[in-house]
């Protein structure tokens, strides 16, 4: 018997009406003539958590950290725990396996994870579907491959997975545990991808407030010669007055001296340079889904999550192929497809599109066409189903017109255009021009808007507006030519600020995440990879930062601002994990995986040893913000406002493990006179054998007021008392007054705690009075002629 088992029912059902029939339903599955049908819910095995290790992982302690699992463990998902027991009955009774996973690297691991844990040893086949199509299935059905084709796509997808986990599980405790020290409340969740997203949004919004435009000015002139005038822009000279670092002229002045110069004319310019070449620009390829997520932001606004839902959505309807692609290119043995999909967007209810199909030619043939750019899946593009477009939403609509819009683009000609750019000399000053001459507009009669500029963001507008300056209507001249200046003026303008993100382009910004690295080296390197994070996951990530309040969104373009709490986490972690250096080297190294080069193993011991370095700085790690005052003895925690029976002070946040306090002035603590006069204070320790005071750190100096005590002096006045020896005098601790007036102290009951009795005790700055209970009450009160002041 043959059991397929699909990643989804939707995709299973699909599956058993391509098979040989009746279909007959039962609980969790369908049979048919050639094989029963059966369906996860996606991943039904999750990873354990850090408490199904080991119970004590359960309380989050630094001193844990970092969690790193000797042989990983798989759990059954609650909720799937019924469809686990009828999927592995089958397997049992099962003498071929047909895996049915999305044709991806996580529909790869969710089936073989299953498959691994029940030690399942049958044969096993791969079946790729990258449409829902009847067609298309069958003809998937009669190419299965061998399951152990896919063995290192699994692998890159376990690698990935285990990686997030040590990265997410260690880290998020560590620097949760740092802002608890600080006082601060909540899960400061730390992820291999999600943290670098969130430092280009903080880093973003840093560079918006700190921004300050700045003016400069630009000069234009009109030229002449006997066919005719143009307009040229003055370039200056590095050596050029006025100028900026970005040799921009901020010297109005100067502006106008030019202007007053060249109304001179006392010579005539002359063409030093003609350049004239042809240009073409073959067609756009079709989507994969970063790809549509971007264009389908800046052209509807719609975030990357709907987006992924929308074609999802087309997908299951059979109309459009898998979403989750990372490819954009199509394999050969579908071009034969084409004549069917052109002509089913021909006669389809949408004018522009059905004008668009007719014209297309199909002896073109894009570069899109390339089975050497063919992994697993392809591009994105509309299948041989009929579609009804009045019978969609709005939103499917649109993502369909985009999809089968980039499509008929593989069979429109080459864009051709002439490239021409001038240079010309006139009064010992360079002025330039370029414009450009159409001669096949090509595919790009697809991308022509009437009403361009609304649909056009900020970018997208400097780009437009750089076009159109090429696209001058050029004299014919040559080289050597004189030209006659006519007039010239200067224009003021203000550098721009960069804009915020919106959900499409930090998606943009993840997918060319080289733009964004730290390392010059690193850059070139990595400009060819994938970015960070995958297709299917990326949206989620920044989903995820929303709704875990890392991200607000704000206006009508909903742009990504940090909250507080991300500028508290970012600022808190090293680079390592908020600039995408590291993270996207290990993204080239997870596809390396996937294409058989490197080991799995290899990476998790980088993954590790990442890991425990970074658990080792967020020990040392203080989550202070602006007005906020860090605790000068752990050096960990901040002093927080509390109130007491005496009133109120100031008390250091990482208690119990801190006992610093100190008295409110004018509601800010007063640290300078409970300052501590050291500076790499460690720890005391007495040796009981040889009675010898040892030391560790540097010689501490307490300055005390008459209200308030170290818990360091008590400490070791406590166990100066139990070995019943006298320190050296700069080590010297509190002696609790040994007089006939010692035992009558013991009637005063602590106020506080209610169960110590006070003790006259003679410190530095004299006498005053603590509690016996100590370190469980740290009460002390001042002394008034041998009378604790209560």
């Amino acid at each position: 018997m043959r059991l397929y088992i699909a990643e989804k029912p939707s995709m299973g059902a699909e599956i058993a009406k391509c098979l040989t029939g009746p279909v007959q339903r039962k609980d969790g599955y369908l049979i048919t003539k050639d094989g029963i049908v059966t369906w996860a819910f996606g991943h039904i095995l999750r990873q354990a958590e850090p408490e199904e290790y080991n119970a004590k992982y359960k309380n989050w302690k630094a001193e844990d950290l970092p969690i790193i699992p000797k042989q990983w463990k798989m759990i059954i998902d609650e909720s799937c725990k019924k469809q686990f027991g009828i999927i592995k009955n089958l397997i049992d009774k099962a003498d071929e396996i047909v895996h049915a996973g999305d044709p991806d690297r996580e529909g790869q691991l969710l089936i073989d994870e299953v498959l691994d844990y029940l030690n399942c040893q049958k044969p096993v086949k791969r079946i790729l579907l990258n449409a829902l199509d009847e067609e298309s299935i069958k003809k998937a059905n009669k190419d299965l491959r061998d399951n152990r084709d896919f063995l290192n796509l699994k692998k890159s997808a376990l690698a990935r997975a285990r990686a997030d986990w040590l990265i997410g599980m260690n880290l998020s405790r560590a620097y949760t545990l740092a802002a608890r020290r600080a006082g601060k409340k909540g899960v400061f969740a730390v992820g291999r991808v999600k943290t670098p997203t969130l430092a280009l949004v903080v880093r973003r919004e840093r560079e918006l407030k700190d921004f300050k435009p700045v003016d400069y000015f630009t000069i234009k002139a009109i030229f002449a010669n006997e066919n005719g005038e143009f307009s040229a822009t003055w370039k200056p000279k590095d050596t050029q007055a006025g100028l900026d670092f970005e040799n921009r002229l901020i010297d109005e002045n100067i502006a106008k001296a030019l202007i007053g110069k060249f109304a001179q004319k006392t010579e005539a310019g002359k063409i030093t340079a003609y350049q004239k070449a042809q240009k073409k620009e073959v067609q756009r390829l079709p989507f994969s889904l970063s790809s549509l997520q971007v264009l389908a932001g800046k052209k509807y606004g719609y975030d990357p999550q709907l987006v992924l839902d929308t074609a999802q959505k087309l997908y299951e309807k059979k109309l459009t192929t898998y979403p989750r692609s990372d490819c954009e290119y199509l394999p050969q043995s579908q071009f034969s497809d084409a004549k069917i999909i052109l002509q089913n967007l021909y006669n389809i209810n949408e004018k522009q599109l059905a004008n668009w199909a007719k014209k297309c030619d199909l002896k073109t043939k894009s570069r899109a066409w390339n089975d050497k750019k063919i992994t697993a899946h392809h591009a994105i593009i509309p299948t041989k189903v009929k579609v009804n477009l009045m019978s969609l939403t709005i939103e499917e609509r649109n993502i369909y017109f985009l999809i089968a819009q980039a499509y008929i683009a593989q069979f429109y000609p080459v864009h051709i255009y002439d490239q021409t750019k001038i240079s010309i000399e006139y009064m010992q000053e360079l002025f330039v021009t370029s414009g450009r001459v159409v001669k096949q507009m090509g595919w790009k009669e697809l991308y022509v808007q009437n009403n361009k500029e609304k649909s056009l963001n900020e970018d997208d507008k400097k780009e437009d507006n750089e076009e159109k300056e090429e696209q001058n209507s050029l004299p014919l001249m040559k080289k050597g030519d004189e030209v006659e200046y006519v007039k010239g003026e200067y224009d003021k303008k203000s550098t721009k600020p960069p804009t915020r993100f919106t959900s499409s382009t930090l998606l943009a910004g993840m997918k060319d995440i080289h733009k964004y690295v730290k390392d010059v080296e690193v850059k070139k390197k990595l400009k060819d990879i994938y970015g960070i994070g995958t297709e299917a996951t990326r949206a989620t990530i920044i989903e995820d930062l929303v709704k875990r309040n890392f991200l607000q969104l704000e206006g009508k373009k909903k742009y990504l601002v940090p909250t507080q709490s991300a500028y508290i986490l970012i600022d808190a972690l090293p680079d390592e994990m908020t600039y995408p250096d590291s993270t996207a080297v290990w993204e080239d190294y997870l596809h390396s995986l996937s294409e058989g080069q490197g080991t799995i193993e290899e990476f998790l011991a980088k993954q590790a040893e990442f890991t425990q370095n970074l658990c080792i700085k967020a020990t040392k790690t203080v989550l202070v913000q602006e007005h906020e005052y860090k605790c000068p003895r752990c050096n960990q925690g901040i002093l927080v406002k509390r109130k007491g029976k005496n009133g109120e002070f100031w008390g250091c946040s990482n208690f119990p493990n801190c006992r610093m306090t100190c008295n409110d002035v004018d509601g800010k603590p007063d640290i300078e006179k409970t300052k501590f006069k050291f500076n790499n204070y460690r720890q005391m320790s007495y040796n009981n054998s040889d009675k010898n005071y040892i030391k560790s750190g540097q010689n501490e100096i307490f300055q005390q007021d008459n209200q308030l005590i170290s818990a360091w002096d008590l400490i070791a006045r406590e166990n100066t008392k139990k070995m019943n020896f006298a320190p050296k005098e700069k080590f010297s601790a509190m002696p609790i007054e040994k007089n006939k007036n010692t035992k009558a102290t013991s009637k005063y009951l602590c106020t506080r705690c209610k169960e110590g009795n006070l003790r006259r005790i003679r410190g530095k700055n004299g006498w005053f009075w603590a509690c016996s209970n100590y370190p469980h009450c740290t009460a002390t009160y001042d002394d008034n002629n041998g009378i604790p002041v209560i």
